[in-house]
C-alpha cells in the first residue's frame, strides 16, 4: 500500500470507531451493535482499512496489548469488598461451569453444523467461552438490574476474559502441533504455568505502580501515563515469555491496584477512560473488516443455529447449575440465564489463531472467525433487544424510585433526609464526625459505612443504589472538591449547597456543578433561616404553596426526585400528583392541633 493509502485507511479505521460509538450513545444502544456492521461494511466495499494491510503481522501483537489495556482498565472497577460470601461463590461456579460445559458443547456440535474438524471446533468452543466487561457492562447499564446482579455479572465477564484467552492460546498449541502431547495432565500443567507467569507479571506491574503513585506520588497526567505504561510493559513480557499470559498480569494488575490500601489513585482519568473506549472501537472495526461477505455466506445458517443453542440450552444450564441454593431468587437466576454476550477477547482470540490454523491447512480453520463474528453480533443484538423486557419480566429492575445520599450532619441537613423519607424516598446519609453520625442514627435514618465517600475516590468506583449526591456540609471547599471527585460514580446528578457569595473559600467559587435551590438558598442561609424556626413541609403540588415557603424538592409520582436549582427550575415543574418538599415557618408549615 501507498502513504496514502495508509493514512486514508488510518484515518477512516478512527473516523468509524468514534462515530459508531457517538451515535450509539445518543441511540442509548450498545456500541457494538453499530461498531461491528461499520467495520464489515467498510472491510468489504474497501482494501484500505484491513488492519494486515495496515499492519501487516504486527497486528496481533498489538490486539493483544490493547486487550491487556482494556482488562487492565476492567480490573479497576472491580472492589473486592463486594465480591464476598454467596456473591464470591457464585461466581465461582459460573466461571468453572460456563468454561467447561460450554467448550464441550460448542465443541460436541461444531463438527456437525459447519463440516470442520474436531480440532478447529474445539478451537471455536474455547473462543466462545468467553463474555468481557465490554459488552456486559453497557448492556447492564442499559438494563438497571440490582447491584447484586451487576455485581455477579460485571465479575464474571471480567474474570472470564484472560482465562479464555489462556485457554484459547493452550488449544491452539494442542492443535497446531502434533508432535505435543495431548494428556490432560500435560493440559493442566501448562495451564498452571501460564498462570504463574501471569500472576508473576502481574505482581510486578502492582509493584512498578505502587512505586510510581504511592513513593512518587505522580499526579493525575503523569499517573496515567505511568498506568498505560506499565500494563504494556508488563502484558508483553508476560506474552514474550509465553502467549497470552499478559491478559492475566494486565487483570491482576488492575484488580489489585483498586483494592489496595493506602495506594494514592489518581482521582480523575478521563483520559485513560478514553483511550480505552477508543481502543475498544478501533479493535472492533478492525477485526469486524478482515470478515468478508463471501465467508459468511457458508456459515450463516449454521451460526444462527449456534447462537439459538448458546442463548437457549447451554447458558441457561450453566446458570441453573452454578447458582442453586445461592440465596438467589427465581428471577434473578433466570436473568443470570438470559446474559451472556461475546465481546473483545472472542474477536480478538479469534482473530489471532484462525489465520495460522488456516495456514497450517487445519480443515474448518477458515470459518473460525466467520462463526465468531457472527456470534458476536447475534448475541449483543439479541441481548440487547430483549434484556429489558426480560428483566422486567423476570422482576430484576431495579426501581426508578430516587435513592438519594446526604453528605452532612447539621441538624437542617438531617431533618431534610428526614422531609424525604416522609415523602417516600429510602434516604442514606453520611457525615465524618461521630457526633454527626450518631444524630443520623438517632432520626432512624440509614447511616453509610464511614470509608464510603473515600470509596467513592476510586477512579472505576460505584456508590452502588444511589441515584443523586447532595453536598451539604458545613465546609464548601469540601463540597466544592466532593462533586467533582464522586460525579461519574453514581447514576444521576452530583448536586451541592451553594457557598457564600462573599465567601473566602480556597476553591468552592471556581469549581461547576449544579448548585441546589438556587443564589438565594446558599449554605448559611439555609441554615441559618433552620435555627431561626424554618422547618421542612411536605405537601402534595395540588395545593397552593404558602407565599413565605419555598420549594426545595419535587418528588415525581413515580418517585423520581428533582430538586430545585437555579439551572433547573423548568424542569422541577410540578404535576398535581407530584409532592413537593418546602421550607417555611413554624406556624405554617406545621399548623397547631384543633381543640378535642
Amino acid at each position: 500500500m501507498t502513504e496514502d493509502q495508509i493514512l486514508l485507511g488510518i484515518a477512516l479505521t478512527v473516523a468509524l470507531a468514534a462515530f459508531s460509538q457517538i451515535l450509539a450513545g445518543k441511540l442509548r444502544v450498545p456500541a457494538l451493535l453499530l461498531l461491528l456492521p461499520a467495520g464489515f461494511v467498510a472491510g468489504a466495499l474497501t482494501d484500505v482499512i484491513h488492519p494486515n494491510n495496515l499492519l501487516g503481522p504486527e497486528f496481533s501483537a498489538l490486539v493483544s496489548l490493547s486487550v491487556a489495556v482494556i482488562l487492565y482498565d476492567a480490573g479497576l472497577g472491580l472492589d473486592l469488598r463486594q465480591l464476598s460470601g454467596r456473591t464470591r461463590g457464585i461466581v465461582g461456579r459460573l466461571l468453572a461451569a460456563g468454561v467447561l460445559v460450554t467448550f464441550l458443547a460448542v465443541a460436541a456440535v461444531a463438527p456437525a453444523l459447519f463440516g470442520m474438524s474436531l480440532a478447529s471446533a474445539a478451537m471455536v468452543g474455547v473462543i466462545l467461552v468467553v463474555s468481557g466487561p465490554t459488552v456486559v457492562g453497557p448492556l447492564l447499564e442499559y438494563v438497571r438490574p440490582t447491584d447484586k446482579l451487576r455485581r455477579i455479572l460485571v465479575w464474571e465477564g471480567t474474570l472470564i476474559d484472560p482465562i479464555g484467552g489462556i485457554l484459547g492460546a493452550l488449544v491452539f498449541h494442542a492443535v497446531s502441533s502434533s508432535q505435543s502431547p495431548t494428556g490432560h495432565g500435560y493440559q493442566l500443567g501448562q495451564f498452571a504455568i501460564s498462570m504463574g507467569i501471569g500472576l508473576v507479571g502481574g505482581a510486578v506491574g502492582v509493584a512498578l505502580l505502587w512505586l510510581a503513585l504511592h513513593v512518587l506520588r505522580l499526579g493525575e497526567t503523569l499517573g496515567t501515563i505511568a498506568q498505560l505504561a506499565v500494563v504494556i510493559i508488563v502484558s508483553a513480557g508476560c506474552d514474550i515469555v509465553r502467549d497470552d499470559t499478559g491478559l492475566i498480569a494486565a487483570t491482576v494488575t488492575g484488580l489489585a491496584i483498586a483494592n489496595l490500601p493506602g495506594l494514592d489513585m489518581p482521582a480523575r482519568r478521563p483520559f485513560f477512560e478514553t483511550l480505552v473506549q477508543l481502543i475498544i472501537g478501533l479493535l472492533f472495526v478492525s477485526i469486524s473488516s478482515t470478515v468478508t461477505p463471501a465467508s459468511l455466506k457458508p456459515v450463516l445458517l449454521p451460526s444462527l443455529v449456534l447462537i439459538a443453542f448458546l442463548v437457549l440450552v447451554v447458558r441457561p444450564f450453566v446458570a441453573f447449575v452454578s447458582t442453586g441454593r445461592a440465596g438467589l431468587t427465581l428471577g434473578e437466576r433466570g436473568f443470570i440465564g438470559w446474559m451472556a454476550p461475546r465481546g473483545i477477547v472472542a474477536a480478538s482470540t479469534a482473530s489471532a489463531f484462525s489465520a495460522d490454523l488456516s495456514d497450517q491447512g487445519l480443515a474448518g480453520a477458515s470459518k473460525i472467525l466467520p462463526v465468531t463474528f457472527l456470534v458476536i453480533v447475534g448475541t449483543v443484538l439479541l441481548y440487547a433487544l430483549t434484556a429489558v423486557p426480560v428483566a422486567r419480566r423476570f422482576g430484576v429492575v431495579r426501581p426508578s424510585r430516587s435513592r438519594p445520599l446526604l453528605v452532612g450532619g447539621d441538624r437542617w441537613v438531617v431533618d431534610m433526609g428526614k422531609a424525604l423519607r416522609s415523602a417516600g424516598l429510602d434516604v442514606l446519609m453520611w457525615a465524618g464526625d461521630e457526633d454527626e453520625r450518631e444524630r443520623i442514627r438517632d432520626a432512624g435514618l440509614e447511616l453509610a459505612r464511614g470509608e464510603l465517600l473515600a470509596t467513592a475516590t476510586n477512579p472505576r468506583a460505584r456508590l452502588e443504589g444511589v441515584t443523586t449526591v447532595f453536598l451539604c456540609t458545613d465546609d464548601d471547599d469540601f463540597n466544592a472538591l466532593a462533586s467533582v471527585m464522586v460525579e461519574g460514580n453514581v447514576e444521576g446528578p452530583v448536586f451541592r449547597v451553594g457557598p457564600p457569595h462573599e465567601g473566602r473559600g480556597v476553591i468552592a467559587p471556581y469549581t461547576g456543578g449544579d448548585v441546589l435551590f438556587g443564589a438565594g438558598l446558599v449554605r448559611h442561609v439555609l441554615a441559618e433561616r433552620y435555627r431561626q424556626g424554618a422547618r421542612y413541609l411536605v405537601q402534595p403540588a395540588s395545593r397552593p404553596v404558602p407565599a413565605d415557603c419555598e420549594t426545595l424538592f419535587v418528588v415525581r409520582a413515580d418517585g423520581r426526585l428533582v430538586p430545585v436549582t437555579g439551572a433547573s427550575a423548568g424542569a422541577a415543574a410540578a404535576a398535581e400528583d407530584d409532592l413537593l418538599v418546602l421550607l417555611g415557618p413554624v406556624p405554617l408549615t406545621q399548623p397547631r392541633p384543633g381543640p378535642g
